[in-house]
């Protein structure tokens, strides 16, 4: 049987998602969760990747397994076991077919930048205290929204096809003194919000204008863009999938 699990985690002691040769990843810690709990080998394919200190509030993944199981006495037990810093949300029973990363529809970050000093934020939010013109920066932004080769604000040397995205949401707000930007997407690419983040930065600081943003994606050279802003203010927030899958019933 095939299942979805939904999680979240925060991301500090972790080296990303993906299992890593010499690091401790949350995939790892999970898979062995499971495998404990099951009494079986369980190996999670997860709906994406995050980096090195970036959170999750919702993640998913699948895992195949033979064992007959209560969903809400695993999550219990499963919750019981794991680290503080990781949860267990839900399990789901789905089609065997169903395929956590290839199935989501749509993506969506959030990350939080800080312009008063926070130590109750320090590890979650990225401070930066030179004044920004938000409504500059959201200027900014909708000229990503507009545009879909994104091969600018992407790692180098990564292996993907394309770096064409559908990209649905950007859009800053300030909530209670933090200014969060949230964008949706149907996909990303590595390091890719982390760049548009430094970029829009770099606008509402008056480094950039709007017409530097267009040559910057029009470059679609990396070291045109803004710096990566740091993991620690970038939380993976939701991720969409077709109603038929989540609500399927056996």
């Amino acid at each position: 049987m095939r299942y979805f699990v939904q999680f979240s985690y925060q991301g500090k002691s972790y080296h990303g998602w993906q299992k890593q040769p010499n690091a401790i990843s949350v995939q790892e810690v999970l898979e062995n969760a499971f495998s404990l709990l099951l009494r079986e080998t369980v190996s999670l394919v997860g709906a994406g990747r995050t980096d090195a200190g970036v959170h999750a509030r919702e993640m998913f993944a699948h895992f195949d397994t033979d064992a007959h199981f209560s969903n809400m006495e695993l999550i219990h037990r499963l919750n019981a076991f794991l680290p503080e810093d990781i949860a267990v949300i839900g399990i789901f029973l789905v089609g065997a077919d169903a395929h956590a990363r290839f199935d989501a529809s749509e993506r969506t970050y959030e990350y939080w930048v800080v312009q008063n000093k926070d130590p109750f934020l320090v590890d979650a939010a990225y401070y930066v205290k030179y004044p920004l013109n938000i409504e500059q920066m959201n200027e900014a932004a909708a000229i990503l929204v507009a545009h879909k080769d994104f091969e600018c604000f992407s790692k180098s040397n990564t292996d993907v096809k394309t770096y064409l995205c559908d990209l649905r949401k950007a859009q800053w707000e300030n909530e209670g003194g933090r200014l969060i930007f949230t964008i949706s997407a149907d996909r990303f690419l590595r390091n890719m919000v982390r760049a548009i983040v430094g970029t829009l930065i770099d606008v509402g600081q008056g480094k950039s204008t709007l017409a530097d943003i267009r040559s910057i994606l029009a470059s679609k050279d990396r070291s045109e863009a803004g710096v990566s802003v740091p993991a620690k203010g970038l939380y993976l927030t939701a991720i969409k999938y077709p109603k038929n899958i989540i609500d399927y019933n056996g």
